[in-house]
């Protein structure tokens, strides 16, 4: 028989939220790689699963291998290019709180403009705080 305490928990490590890594931790990868250590090693030595590091090393590799100044600025970009990006250009929100006026949701039009739903819902209960 399981436990309120251990179904707690259990559900809890399901439900943790996703941290990106840190420039540090990423320095620190580039170190343990360098001293040999295996990718399962690193993990256990950053608390990280050891996908997380597997998928920094895949996507932030240049031409050169991973470098963690460049790594950061890959990951920086993504998140600059990314489609929830918190940044509204002008345009899209004119367009967005015109679609508003009209009674569209925010999944409506977020299919029609450059935005996210979320995004849009953060900006509308921004504007209300």
């Amino acid at each position: 028989m399981y436990s309120i305490q251990g179904f707690l928990t259990w559900q809890s490590k399901l439900l943790m939220k996703y941290k990106h890594l840190s420039q540090t931790e990423r320095y620190q990868i580039y170190a343990l790689m360098k001293a040999g250590h295996y990718q399962t090693q690193n993990a256990k030595l950053l608390d990280r699963h050891k996908s997380t590091i597997s998928r920094e090393l895949i996507r932030n590799a240049g031409s050169r291998g991973y470098r963690p100044k460049q790594a950061c600025e890959f990951s920086a970009d993504r998140a600059q290019n990314s489609r929830n990006d918190p940044t509204v250009e002008p345009w899209v929100r004119e367009e967005a709180f015109s679609l508003l006026r009209m009674q569209w949701s925010p999944e409506q039009f977020a299919a029609r403009l450059p935005i996210s739903h979320e995004t849009l819902y953060q900006h509308v209960y921004a504007d209300k705080a």
